[in-house]
């Protein structure tokens, strides 16, 4: 059974100015109702604002709580910060959180939003405002339902805010395996990265994984995977350099999970990046991640 944590205050309208779209967080429940899967849909709380403060400076959270982020920071984000991207912003690392415990209850756990991974301590970046990777993280570790996690980051972008709020813990892992070239142009320095050329194909894609993530999981040994599932990685994706395709994209899920499950850990997982002028089409391959992951956790 997939367990899926979503919200309706997912969807925002999309602010002036900018071309980010918050719609695929519903377009997505459409789709998974669209693909006859069944699944559990359980609500996210906000995250409490002591875990949020806990990982990101004060300041900036009460310059997002308050609605009184600059200009250039809502320029960094790319959209500006209203009412309703406040709500949605305490709703993600909330939802996240939430996954992560039906994953520890069940195997599997999904956000239907999250993996804003480009949040940074004092700034929002690359449509991201709150960094729920890391707030999760360090919630679930401080108190006591994990003692080591790994964020296995695999969108087409790298992990650069998780990276830099996670730098020097030894009880988080950070691993991104990204396109070289695509955004952020200066990189952080996660646990491993692993940077991609462009164009690279499924089965080099396959294989790097197959080369990266066992070690990594035998010697850190997790007892949680946090997984930004992003679907950007594929060849058609607007903001995407590397070219898997929705078997590639199927195998790299399905992997993940047989790796995590034979080694009885448990995951949850975000939906990161995916961008298209079909919203539908990126929602759909969303939904297909969340159901493949809960195909193999049943296994």
């Amino acid at each position: 059974m997939l367990h899926v944590v979503h919200h309706s205050a997912y969807v925002s309208p999309a602010t002036p100015g900018s071309r980010f779209r918050f719609d695929k967080y519903g377009l997505v429940m459409e789709a998974l109702r669209e693909s006859g899967a069944p699944f559990t849909l359980h609500q996210p709380d906000p995250m409490p604002r002591i875990w949020i403060e806990a990982v990101h400076d004060p300041a900036y959270v009460e310059q997002v709580v308050t609605l009184s982020v600059p200009p250039d920071k809502e320029r960094r984000i790319g959209f500006a910060v209203t009412e309703r991207v406040m709500r949605r912003s305490l709703l993600s690392p909330g939802g996240t959180w939430a996954a992560a415990r039906l994953a520890l209850a069940h195997g599997y756990g999904a956000n239907a939003a999250g993996g804003s991974h480009h949040a940074l301590a004092d700034s929002g970046a690359g449509y991201c405002v709150f960094n729920d990777l890391a707030i999760a993280a360090h919630r679930l570790i401080a108190e006591g339902d994990a003692a080591r996690i790994l964020i296995l980051d695999l969108d087409v972008h790298q992990g650069d805010g998780t990276a830099s709020l996670m730098a020097g813990r030894g009880d988080i892992f950070t691993l991104s395996i990204h396109a070289d070239k695509n955004f952020p142009v200066r990189k952080a320095r996660s646990t491993l990265d692993i940077a991609l050329p462009d164009g690279v194909e499924d089965t080099a894609y396959a294989a790097i994984l197959a080369d990266t993530l066992p070690p990594i999981l035998d010697d850190f040994a997790p007892d949680l995977i946090l997984y930004q599932a992003g679907v950007d990685p594929h060849a058609d994706d607007r903001l995407g350099r590397l070219a898997l395709s929705d078997a590639g994209l199927d195998a790299r899920d399905r992997y993940v999970m047989r790796q995590a499950k034979a080694r009885g850990i448990p995951l949850a997982s975000t939906m990161g990046g995916g961008y298209g002028e079909d919203r539908m089409l990126v929602a759909r391959r969303h939904a297909a991640c969340m159901i493949r992951l809960a195909q193999e956790a049943a296994q």
